[in-house]
């Protein structure tokens, strides 16, 4: 299966280093690309793709703007270190994955291969700071955010749910519940159906949201 991708970048090199690396790749095929965020989000419009990657900071409309009106496609982000304050509003805004610019870029083709099947990813570099940004939430004189109800899921599942939350992959959590990597998998399906969640990435804020994991507790997601 070939995935379907769309650059939205306003640096001309950024999508120039990956088409040419996604030319040699023949399950990655580059469907259009985008100087502003207004542009990706007409374009994700026309062309359909199955991945958008997406900069935070472009003119015209930023990446959280377009992410948050692109439904048709999921959107892996891209961020530089003082891009930190953005991460939590991307992940309300939908997105799926968020890498640095000063990756490999044979690590953001794969990065694009576990967002296309459905994975969220979040590269280590920005998961601590990530962390911290939800835990602040929207600023220091914010009320604190009600727990969110989980009206449906089982014990089991808010065990997994936490594991999900700590950054714990399906072979992690089946390996610290004593369960297979495949009964995992299925809690983790049950749960993004029950909490109407996207993926992995919004599991991940719902585990803070119901309390279930605190910065301290907080680990890499993947």
């Amino acid at each position: 299966m070939t995935v379907r991708v769309v650059l939205a970048d306003d640096q001309p090199l950024i999508r120039a280093g990956l088409r040419v690396l996604a030319a040699d790749t023949p399950d990655l095929e580059i469907v259009g690309e985008a100087g502003t965020g207004a542009e990706a989000v007409r374009l994700v419009e026309e062309v359909r793709p199955d991945v958008v990657v997406m900069d935070i900071r472009m003119p015209d409309m930023d990446g959280i703007e377009a992410t948050r009106r692109i439904t048709a496609a999921r959107v892996l982000m891209l961020t530089t270190f003082d891009d930190d304050e953005y991460v939590y509003g991307s992940l309300r805004a939908g997105a799926s994955g968020f890498l640095v610019k000063d990756m490999a870029l044979e690590e953001i083709l794969s990065a694009i291969r576990v967002v296309a099947g459905g994975d969220a990813l979040i590269a280590p570099s920005v998961t601590k700071r990530l962390i911290e940004e939800f835990a602040a939430g929207p600023g220091p004189r914010a009320a604190p955010r009600p727990p969110r109800p989980a009206d449906g899921v089982t014990e089991r599942e808010r065990e997994v749910l936490t594991l999900v939350g700590r950054g714990m992959s399906n072979q992690e959590i089946a390996k610290e519940l004593f369960i297979s990597v495949a009964t995992a998998k299925a809690h983790v399906a049950r749960l993004l159906a029950k909490l109407d969640a996207r993926d992995r990435v919004q599991l991940v804020i719902i585990a803070y949201e119901m309390g279930l994991v605190t910065p301290s507790t907080g680990g890499s997601t993947t």
